[in-house]
């Protein structure tokens, strides 16, 4: 069996490193490819090394653009991989323009889609993920989803049951198993001597527009008399504050540069409180039992809220430092890690995949594992 995986950002490897690991111990033959959708300063050697995969097969080197002109790149690019490749399945992971390029091409190619964090849904389709996670949900054969919400919304849709398993977070699988590492994080300056909130902001939405970045930062002045803030700026946020112009940090506030996966994590073990705007850090952050504040309207990982630590703020900076202050007062909300994220997802992503191989005429659903 051959299995290829198409990945197009750093937390796209992040994700299909257990993957790639638990299929290994399955005997299968796996290519990875690389489409240069992001380019990540922090994928080096040793990052590859991290988490135990080797280097990409294949870099299509894609890189920057619209989303018109990139996904129709990488789906040029990728369908020559394919062509020469003749993988039995096809994973693709997430919800970025690779995945959704590389499941049309597939679809349009006959060939077998696996897509790892189908499911989710933010419902609303301004955010160009969301379209991707539709069209890709639509079109996959092997749904693997994280949690019950990811199921439901499958269904709604009109989804196959039998191609839908629930499996748990692959995230949370390279988290368990790099904590060691991140235990033993040290820093060459003082940020982990005192109580602090780390923030991570990037969206658009919040970083873009003067305003909403004005009020933001506003904020964390606010803040930043209560608690110290940390602050890993992307060098694309660091512009858009310097152009804002009329504000500087005070002294309570430590602009830092950006780290990597293993560093951060140790970042947010350390935090009192996490405000943020990524996806992946609600994940984290609920599973490190951090209290986190979202700084968006909706989420595409509800079960962080109804279950883990994060509360959304939207737009309401008011609500935002209300939340905060019920924190540092010592009043975190009750969580719990959601079921099955225990890092065993990606060996039951293994058992489907490979049951499903050696059982082709068996339905799926006969193959399932956990969660059905």
């Amino acid at each position: 069996m051959h299995v290829l995986h198409v990945v197009g950002a750093r937390p796209n490897f992040m994700k299909a490193a257990p993957v790639v690991a638990a299929l290994r111990e399955h005997g299968v033959r796996q290519t990875i490819v690389h489409t240069g959708q992001h380019y990540d300063a922090f994928m080096s050697d040793v990052f590859f090394q991290q988490l135990g995969i080797p280097e990409p097969d294949v870099n299509l080197a894609v890189g920057s653009g619209s989303h018109a002109a990139q996904t129709a790149e990488i789906m040029t690019r990728f369908e020559t991989v394919v062509l020469e490749r003749k993988p039995d399945l096809v994973l693709v992971y997430g919800d970025v323009n690779s995945t959704v390029a590389a499941t049309l091409v597939c679809a349009k190619l006959n060939v077998r889609i696996g897509h790892v964090e189908a499911g989710l849904r933010s419902f609303d389709r301004t955010m160009p993920e969301e379209v991707n996670r539709l069209v890709t949900d639509q079109l996959a054969d092997l749904l693997f989803t994280p949690s019950e919400d990811g199921d439901l919304n499958l269904i709604r849709e009109g989804v196959d049951d039998h191609k839908i398993f629930r499996v748990g977070n692959v995230m949370i699988d390279t988290l368990i198993r790099l904590l060691p590492a991140a235990s033993g994080v040290e820093r060459a300056d003082d940020v982990f001597e005192s109580p602090y909130a780390l923030v991570t902001l990037h969206r658009p939405s919040n970083v873009d527009d003067p305003a909403t970045l004005g009020q933001l930062l506003r904020t964390l002045t606010v803040l930043s008399r209560e608690i110290r803030v940390v602050f890993p700026v992307h060098p694309r946020t660091r512009k858009r504050i310097e152009d804002l112009g009329g504000w500087t940090p005070g002294s309570n506030i430590r602009f830092i540069d950006p780290v990597g996966y293993i560093e951060f994590l140790a970042l947010q073990m350390h935090a009192t409180l996490v405000i943020t705007d990524s996806g992946g850090i609600q994940e984290e952050t609920t599973y490190l039992g951090t209290p986190c504040l979202t700084v968006r309207k909706n989420t595409e990982r509800p079960v962080t809220v109804t279950s883990g630590t994060n509360v959304l703020v939207g737009e309401d900076m008011s609500q935002l430092l209300a939340e905060a202050g019920r924190i540092l007062s010592g009043e975190p909300r009750k969580s719990s890690i959601p079921p099955l994220w225990d890092g065993r997802a990606a060996h039951r992503i293994a058992e489907v995949i490979t049951a499903a191989h050696i059982e082709r005429k068996a339905p799926l659903a006969e193959t399932a594992v956990a969660g059905k």
